[in-house]
């Protein structure tokens, strides 16, 4: 059954059925002021769906008007981030390359008199700009003569006058009741070096002033924006009716909101700037670097945005959607390997000395054509510490003094005795096995409850695992009480470094060029764990794991 279309797409193939457009133009224009968010990705996702969907293109455009802000650091990023995600842009460009033109429509509008130049702070702008109940106060200097703006505007970019002495203004109405009406800023005199443009200029155009018009000049079709710029939008086609330029046509969905999560660039840069983070890139950070290196897949966050669809009104969603997402893709993708981290070791008494055999285990159920592996199997093994209690009470299935259980593609096995240390904790568990249960199955039928994981000692391959949790312990980070910020509500287990854990033999060999993971990252699941991949820190010397994700959501009993 086909999917029902969202708004947007309605909008489209009616503008396409009625001629309105012949194709499709749509671009993505992120700020090169910080990394991408899961935010972004949802916006990167619907532009350039739309744009493959319905046989069009989408630019990548970079608005850099901030050049305190920007950085080529930010550029680089945001490409690899679309690249990774799986998308090409028809070209890129930048804000900055309009510069000359967006300053020549300028002063076409002050000849107009439409637009002038005003001498007062921001400070005194934002006092006289009014308020929803009540009008603006128009500039003194909201009069000067078209030859005198002229005058300054061009005296403003020749680098006359300091930071904030002066703006440029559109002349619209003061008493508007939209407020964006009432005489926005075009212009800003800031003697700042640009990431490309370098001191060529000392003025800069307003996001309001430049978005539209960089819209126009590219012939986009449709301009799609999240929710907060709609009242913008008014604006937007004001400058491009004024200027009588390509009509551009804005449209908003609802942006992307998750609990347990902020995506404030502004915070997020607190985040890594105050070392709450390691970087951007930290895998608990919702950047789409950092669940890159977390191991998300690119396919899992397509689908995570396809799943949430396009809305006009803004809502929250469920991180464990996202989670779910994931686990989907990986279920059918990721081999399967044994992995113990906090290991205990495990004697099997009646099993001959200096035996090895290799035991067949399989790499994927999910996917056959991954086939299967062989494990070493010997007297010596890890098991998990948690998978063994002395005691065990009702309904405890793992192993325990006395208790049958089965190891994973193995044996069945009887805990039988243990040694502790001086501080009573226990060192080694003593079992015997049941030769006759090799593969995991009794040839008399009896059965076992529990199965558990492990790792030959002989053979066990050692690492570092980080498992990583939401960064955030509450739904909603930023509604704080006052006194309390965000910074108030991180999650103090959202990081713990496992040390000493062991792996699989199969798991030694895992640099990127060896994975056959497109991105290079080797994502596994560590059976009856989790997902895991292998962090960028990971040396063959020293090799480090991230957990992706618990293999059940394991917020819900938190909820």
């Amino acid at each position: 059954m086909d999917q029902p279309l969202n708004f947007l797409e309605e909008i489209i193939e009616n503008d396409l059925a009625n001629g309105t457009h012949k194709s499709i133009l749509t671009r993505f224009p992120p700020e090169p002021n910080g990394y991408l968010h899961i935010g972004h990705a949802k916006s990167i996702c619907l532009n350039f769906g739309l744009g493959l969907k319905y046989g069009g293109k989408t630019n990548l455009r970079f608005d850099d008007t901030n050049p305190v802000k920007e950085d080529t650091e930010y550029v680089e990023s945001i490409m690899e981030d679309i690249k990774w995600l799986g998308f090409n842009w028809a070209g890129v460009y930048y804000t900055s390359d309009y510069f000359t033109q967006l300053y020549e429509w300028a002063v076409l509008l002050i000849k107009k008199g439409l637009a002038y130049v005003d001498d007062q702070s921001l400070e005194e702008i934002r006092a006289n700009r009014g308020t929803v109940t009540q009008p603006g106060k128009n500039s003194p200097w909201r009069d000067r003569s078209i030859e005198e703006n002229l005058d300054l505007f061009e005296r403003m970019k020749a680098g006359e006058f300091p930071d904030g002495a002066k703006v440029l203004r559109a002349k619209i109405d003061m008493a508007h009741p939209n407020m964006q009406f009432r005489d926005p800023i075009m212009y800003r005199i800031l003697h700042a070096s640009h990431h490309r443009t370098g001191d060529r200029w000392c003025i800069y155009p307003m996001y309001d002033y430049a978005h539209g018009q960089s819209d126009s000049i590219e012939h986009i079709t449709h301009s799609i924006c999240t929710l907060e710029f709609d009242i913008h939008r008014p604006l937007y086609d004001w400058f491009i009716e004024k200027l009588e330029i390509f009509p551009s046509h804005q449209y908003e969905f609802a942006r992307l909101n998750i609990n347990y999560t902020v995506m404030s660039k502004r915070k997020l840069l607190q985040l890594v700037k105050e070392g709450h983070v390691s970087g951007w890139d930290d895998p608990r950070m919702p950047t789409i670097c950092g669940f890159r290196r977390r191991g998300y897949t690119p396919e899992s966050i397509k689908a995570f945005c396809e799943r949430i669809g396009v809305a006009k009104r803004d809502n929250i969603i469920d991180y464990s959607l996202l989670e779910f997402s994931l686990r989907e893709d990986l279920n059918k993708r990721a081999q399967r390997r044994m992995a113990v981290l906090d290991p205990v070791k495990v004697v099997i008494d009646n099993y001959p000395e200096g035996q090895t055999e290799l035991l067949r285990a399989v790499n994927n159920p999910e996917n056959e054509s991954d086939g299967f592996r062989e494990v070493p199997f010997g007297r010596e093994l890890y098991i998990e510490r948690e998978d063994f209690m002395e005691v065990a009470p009702k309904k405890y299935f793992r192993m325990a003094i006395g208790q049958e259980v089965r190891l994973r593609y193995a044996y069945f096995v009887t805990a039988q005795s243990v040694e502790k240390d001086a501080d009573g904790n226990i060192t080694c568990i003593h079992c015997t096995y049941d030769p006759a249960t090799r593969g995991g199955d009794a040839p008399d039928g009896r059965k076992v409850k529990g199965t558990i994981h492990w790792v030959s000692a002989q053979h066990a391959v050692e690492a570092e695992v980080r498992l990583f949790d939401r960064l955030f312990a509450v739904e909603a980070p930023d509604d704080c009480p006052e006194g309390k910020t965000f910074l108030d509500n991180l999650n103090p287990d959202s990081l713990k470094v496992m040390n000493h854990c062991k792996l699989e033999p199969a798991l030694l060999n895992v640099e990127p060029d060896k994975t056959s993971w497109p991105d290079g990252i080797a994502r596994y699941q560590f059976e009856r764990m989790g997902y895991f991949c292998v962090d960028k820190d990971s040396t063959p010397d020293h090799l480090v794991f991230n957990r992706t994700s618990t293999l059940k959501d394991s917020w819900k009993k938190n909820a």
